[in-house]
């Protein structure tokens, strides 16, 4: 007996995650994930095992705790913040609660590639605006903008891309937009940024039609937990509630994020620490002669020119049991992402693909 599928499920690819296989005789380095090079601080892996003495009962519902954090450290209103397993569940749920096949999205030519599943999972069209340098342009995405255009999605900082659009040209976007639009605002990694022209733009849902999303599995280094957030008009927010696990996160999750959210001294201290890497590895990339656009995250964006000496440099590194992540997917054969690790690991790196270069 064959079963029908959902046609929009049918058709879907699934989600692919970073090939992490290297050969047996080598120690995995891994710079395929935009994972934190910093493993969790004792006082949020004292809060997560805590928080196992009650692993009976389920976890609080509201994130009590957690959302209270979020609130101090970015003066919200608690009531306004939803918490789900990773931003991916939040992009998930907002798919499920405003999208149809009758539905358009607009996104950019390198925008996270979840944004195109979430909009393929309803059987939404997506229509895709050009960047340039690598770089969301606003009147781009305008241009792409139809009757049907339901929602809006940009990462700032980009994935895979690491650029940034300046706040006042995001604060344009939703002022040229339709009211009736969903602006989606993925900042995985606004954390990382230290241009001045990126205030928080969490105002902006108070105009009612825009959402900002966070995570904790970039600086907070908690991607195993699996915990996102999102700050919420008021009426998404109840809508939201109708359809998401209210027992989503775990109760160690949750204690980890709350400690690791008021630990904002910790979360300066890497990203001054990701920076002073991240600037050394882009000058050794620039010595090899490769090109580097500017990145407001944990990782950067190598552009070799030609497929084949960006294929070449993965297999040199793979064989030596370094991995980044190849950017075929999204039509970026040419480049490599690398994730900012140890500064030993990083030169390791320039070192090995050095080696390589000197032989194409």
């Amino acid at each position: 007996m064959t079963l029908i599928q959902n046609p929009a499920i049918e058709s879907l690819a699934p989600y692919v995650l970073a090939d992490l296989s290297v050969p047996e005789d080598k120690m995995l380095i891994s710079l395929a994930q935009n994972e934190l090079c910093f493993t969790p601080t004792e006082p949020v892996l004292k809060a997560a095992s805590e928080a196992m003495a009650t692993a009976q009962l389920y976890p609080d519902a509201d994130w009590s705790e957690l959302t209270t954090s979020i609130a101090q450290v970015h003066d919200l209103n608690r009531g306004q913040i939803l918490c789900g397993a990773g931003s991916m569940e939040l992009l998930e749920v907002l798919g499920r609660v405003y999208l149809s096949p009758k539905d358009q999205v607009v996104m950019s030519e390198y925008g996270y590639s979840f944004f195109k599943t979430v909009a393929q999972m309803y059987g939404s069209a997506i229509d895709t605006a050009k960047e340039i340098n690598f770089t969301i342009d606003i009147d781009q995405l305008l241009a792409q903008v139809k009757p049907t255009t339901k929602i809006v999605f940009i990462a700032n900082p980009g994935n895979p891309t690491g650029t940034l659009v300046a706040a006042e040209e995001v604060r344009r976007l939703r002022s040229e937009l339709n009211e009736n639009i969903l602006l989606i605002l993925d900042e995985a990694y606004a954390e990382f940024t230290e241009r001045q022209d990126y205030p928080p733009l969490f105002d902006l849902v108070d105009l009612g039609n825009t959402i900002v999303l966070r995570t904790f599995s970039k600086i907070y280094g908690l991607a195993g937990m699996r915990v996102g957030w999102g700050y919420f008009p008021p009426d998404i927010y109840t809508a939201m509630r109708k359809v998401l696990n209210p027992n989503n996160i775990s109760a160690p999750s949750q204690a980890a994020a709350a400690t690791a959210m008021q630990q904002q001294d910790v979360v300066q201290q890497r990203k001054q620490q990701i920076t002073t890497i991240k600037s050394k590895l882009c000058c050794d990339l620039k010595a090899l002669g490769l090109e580097v656009p500017q990145s407001h995250s944990n990782f950067v964006l190598i552009n070799f020119k030609t497929r084949q000496k960006a294929q070449t440099c993965f297999n040199h590194l793979r064989e030596q049991g370094i991995m980044m992540r190849p950017m075929g997917a999204y039509g970026l054969n040419h480049c490599l992402r690398a994730t900012i690790s140890s500064q030993e690991h990083m030169d390791l790196a320039i070192r090995y693909l050095r080696q390589t270069l000197d032989k194409i």
